[in-house]
């Protein structure tokens, strides 16, 4: 086997991978290359909102610095009296224009948009996890965004998870719904997270907190069984293996193609 973080660094510039590199992997090398150029970014208004919930939950101050709300009543507000009146004002140069320029506004001062809508469900989110005492039973010791970079088998791992408590893991998640969530562990490669953050802190339990993100925010707290982090143990692997395969073979990316049998 080649030294991955060496001929990763000489590939791409960096030496370590994240969970998402590796969950990457799994799919296609020609993304993971992409990935790795930062030419492939993963962006969505859910992943936009669960960095606002993760930041709320657990980086309060920084969140309240980071974010400004701003909404269509607010640009509206400042549109012209005949825009006002239009049927779809939202639809028209002038709302378009101010928008972009408050959007530009926030971003020279390393500022982030946010819904009111979405700023508040975030907030009543976390109210009912503290209303039914999974905050504090869970949440209310511990060290939070925890980042590490260590070396993990072959490779170097890097990222942050989100507390980490006296013999225990936590990571937050927000979902459509609770009782589909291990088919999210499934889909999402959530079990490569879980077994990444075990061993590189040598610890045994690890739990998803999980909250709907529909009203009235069902909260579950959502042990990860040994089954599951051997699942992620050979996700892990399979993404390894890949992953030097390519290095190694110095193959083009798009020249990969998955074979299996269902």
């Amino acid at each position: 086997m080649i030294d991955i973080p060496k001929a990763l660094e000489e590939r791409y510039g960096k030496s370590h991978l994240s969970y998402s590199s590796l969950k990457v992997a799994l799919d296609d090398m020609a993304k993971f290359d992409l990935y790795m150029k930062k030419e492939l970014k993963f962006e969505s208004p859910a992943l936009d909102f669960g960095t606002l919930y993760d930041m709320l939950l657990f980086e309060r101050d920084k969140a309240m610095n980071l974010y400004t709300i701003v909404s269509d009543d607010r640009i509206l507000d400042l549109c012209s009296e005949s825009v006002k009146k239009m049927k779809r004002p939202s639809m028209s140069a002038e709302f378009k224009k101010l928008k972009a320029e408050m959007i530009a506004e926030a971003e020279s001062n390393d500022k982030k948009l946010v819904s009111p809508e979405d700023w508040k469900m975030a907030n009543d989110m976390i109210d009912r996890l503290e209303e039914c005492g999974l905050a504090d039973q869970y949440l209310s010791s511990g060290n939070y965004q925890v980042e590490f970079n260590e070396m993990l088998g072959p490779i170097k791992v890097k990222g942050f998870l989100d507390c980490l408590g006296d013999g225990y893991i936590v990571d937050s998640k927000s979902t459509k719904s609770v009782s589909k969530f291990r088919y999210s562990v499934r889909d999402f490669s959530y079990d490569i997270q879980a077994y990444i953050y075990t061993k590189v802190f040598g610890v045994d339990e690890f739990y998803w907190l999980v909250q709907e993100k529909t009203y009235p925010y069902l909260p579950a707290i959502v042990e990860c069984s040994e089954e599951t982090l051997f699942a992620g143990e050979m996700k892990f692997n399979d993404a390894i293996e890949r992953i030097e395969k390519f290095l190694r073979e110095g193959s083009s990316p798009v020249q990969d193609y998955l074979r299996f049998k269902v």
